[in-house]
């Protein structure tokens, strides 16, 4: 029985001829003739992704040949001395003794990223004032190199913190990778965080310096930074060097900001110099990454130069079959993973397409579409809501771009509901191959998400990635198919965190991923496997509803009201209610915000049921529907259930620093239709 959000329907289906068309088919021809392990270059895809999993070193092996990782030759010749010491120890009782990948192996990342055609086209970057630059790979190198040199002569070493309160533009990219071109760690945050929110993630790492803008634009109005800068320096003692790049002013006034100076200064006396990299382990700390923080101080995980390295490899050439000079736009800012996913495509030799600003400003909602015509983007990623919001607001790029260059969208940050499959395959481009994709800030890259050799099915999830042992399992810790439960995986990959950051006995880092299934990492997914390989996602496994005992997830509703014209989003929570006997039970509560010019009705609230009943189950019918004028959005953009239902329950959200627009809490505090009397 397929699984309730989808019909099983073919959205799209490969070429005949993928197998050798695609880096994927080519792959399996390579790893097949130098490992006696694996599968026949033509076997089934299910035989390839177990081999990867069951003979993880000699799949991870091949991807590090195949895809060309350029790294120090040992003395007694290859690239490591060990492909993975302990294998079967996924959640270690000492991080010492955890699983540990090419041990002997020495790179480094940017060295990677920045190995294109001097003249070839790396970033083209846009924003939201029409303002367009590009810069091509030698360009960018030297760039890079400059801001390396000035982060030398300031004293920078290995392991020393660089932090980026930026836009999404070039800078960004050029300061990543001045600081892995050293073997610094970089951290980053858009500049739309509030002092408390940035606090909250660079005061726990100390970086020494700290490169941010005098401002920024979204939604046609400039907010100026600097005097959230000079707070934060206040408070950030460790940082020697506030590096500002002149983006609403041509000349910033720095007055007030201890160590500032702007960006053209601080690189000027770099240019010229080669770029040097200093080669490392291969977990050496590439990036501190954070988790949302809304239910108090964020995670700061540590993720490591060559996990990440490889696993956005094997994702972009393999999965994405991303080639030379296409062109890639993802949607993002410089506080999502997406970001740093984003521009490790530069190591397969892409152009990144970044544009800064808000994603529908008024007058030109089809921004984004209309990038990816005018630089002819190869691969388009965003978010299940932009496109969801898209096909609210009538866009048909189909009928109003030319989107010829367009061959593949990605979608991620929740989950994408069936209806999107049709507005994207009906009013986007008819025939591109539409990617959901899952995975999170905790490994840096996805655990399920596109295949150019499987068909995409409406509502689903094409695959799990190669080399990731990843399944569903029930309570009990047993594997099942055809029924939701927690998503798990039960083996080590590359790109786990190498640590998180001050925790040195390794206590926090197996308690948020290897205490519910003792050695084993579930992820918090509440997800579905279909019975020929695909995946649901059915929401937050924290965020589930649990009414008359029966769990479900909140992207089950989701995917109803999403289809209900008069609706623009929602938000779903579970409430504790006594339940007459003395115990409690869940009642669902669901918060409309309408489009402009409608009215909540009875009859609209009669609507949304009946939707809901029919079309998921009556397990799932709100007993209490509400209007509400905003809903908190964390500053990914993913809407916070967790958030919502602790106001509603009296609880203060501890983290309010987290969401974009944390005032939108109190529309929900104290509502008396919610009112609970024991």
């Amino acid at each position: 029985m397929p699984p309730s959000n989808t019909n099983n329907t073919l959205t799209w289906v490969p070429s005949g001829d993928a197998r050798e068309r695609s880096a994927m088919g080519r792959f399996f021809g390579f790893a097949s003739g130098r490992s006696p392990s694996a599968p026949a270059a033509d076997a089934p895809w299910a035989d390839w992704h177990a081999w990867s999993v069951a003979h993880r070193e000699a799949f991870w092996g091949a991807l590090w040949d195949f895809t060309g990782v350029r790294s120090e030759e040992l003395p007694g010749g290859g690239a490591w001395d060990a492909t993975l010491v302990g294998r079967d120890r996924m959640a270690p009782p000492d991080p010492l003794l955890g699983p540990s990948w090419f041990m002997g192996a020495r790179l480094n990342f940017a060295e990677n990223l920045l190995r294109g055609p001097a003249d070839a086209l790396a970033i083209i970057a846009r924003d939201e004032r029409g303002r367009r630059r590009q810069l091509t790979y030698g360009e960018l190198t030297d760039a890079v190199a400059a801001c390396a040199a000035a982060m030398r002569a300031l004293g920078l070493r290995p392991g020393d913190r660089v932090a980026g309160l930026l836009p999404n533009i070039p800078e960004a990219v050029i300061g990543m990778l001045a600081a892995a071109s050293i073997g610094c760690v970089w951290t980053s945050c858009s500049p739309d965080f509030g002092v408390n929110g940035v606090l909250d993630r660079f005061g726990q790492v100390a970086p020494r310096l700290l490169i941010c803008v005098d401002g920024y634009q979204y939604a046609d109005k400039a907010v100026d930074s600097l005097s959230r800068v000079r707070d934060i320096v206040d408070a950030l003692p460790a940082v020697e060097r506030v590096v500002v790049v002149p983006f609403l002013h041509e000349a910033p006034n720095l007055h007030g900001i201890r160590g500032a100076v702007a960006w053209h200064a601080f690189t000027a006396s770099g240019y010229g110099r080669p770029l040097r990299c200093e080669r490392l382990p291969f977990d050496h700390p590439l990036y501190v990454m954070y988790s949302s923080g809304t239910t108090g101080l964020p995670k700061c995980m540590v993720h490591g130069a060559g996990g990440t390295l490889l696993q956005h490899l094997k994702e972009h050439q393999l999965h994405l079959d991303l080639r030379p000079g296409e062109r890639l736009f993802y949607f993002t800012t410089c506080g999502w993973m997406m970001w740093n996913w984003l521009v490790s495509a530069l190591a397969s030799q892409a152009t990144i397409v970044l544009y800064d600003g808000a994603p529908m400003p008024s007058g030109r909602e089809s921004v984004l579409w209309e990038i990816a015509a005018d630089e002819r983007v190869s691969v388009f990623g965003t978010s299940a809501r932009y496109l969801a919001m898209s096909e609210k607001s009538g866009l048909a790029p189909a009928r109003t771009l030319a989107l010829g260059a367009l061959r593949a969208i990605l979608s991620t940050g929740s989950p994408l509901a069936a209806h999107s499959y049709d507005y994207v395959a009906r009013d986007v481009k008819p025939g591109v191959m539409l990617a959901s994709i899952s995975g999170g800030t905790d490994l840096i890259s996805c655990f399920a998400l596109g295949n150019p050799l499987l068909p995409v099915r409406r509502g689903e999830l094409q695959s799990y990635g190669l080399g990731m042992a990843v399944e569903v399992w029930n309570a009990d810790g047993e594997r099942v198919v055809g029924e939701p439960g927690e998503l798990v995986c039960t083996a080590p990959f590359p790109s786990m965190p190498v640590a998180f950051f001050n925790d040195p006995d390794g206590a926090r880092y197996r308690d948020a991923y290897f205490t519910h299934f003792p050695g084993v990492w579930r992820h918090g997914d509440w997800a579905e496997e279909t019975p020929h390989g695909g995946l649901v996602i059915h929401g937050r496994s924290d965020a589930t509803l649990n009414p008359g005992g029966v769990r479900i997830g909140t992207a089950e509703i989701y995917r109803q009201v999403e289809l209900v014209p008069e609706v623009l989003e929602s938000v779903v929570i579970g409430q504790d209610i006594p339940d007459g006997t003395g115990g409690t039970d869940v009642r669902i509560v669901l918060f409309v915000r309408l489009r402009p010019g409608e009215e909540f009705n009875e009859a609209l609230a009669d609507h949304l049921r009946r939707a809901i009943r029919v079309n998921a189950s009556p397990h799932h019918v709100p007993r209490v529907i509400l209007p509400v004028a905003d809903i908190p959005r964390t500053l990914s953009g993913k809407i916070s259930e967790i958030a919502v239902r602790d106001i509603v329950a009296g609880r203060e959200v501890t983290n309010a620093e987290a969401l974009a627009n944390p005032g939108a809490l109190e529309l929900f505090r104290g509502l008396p239709a919610l009112r609970v009397t024991p």
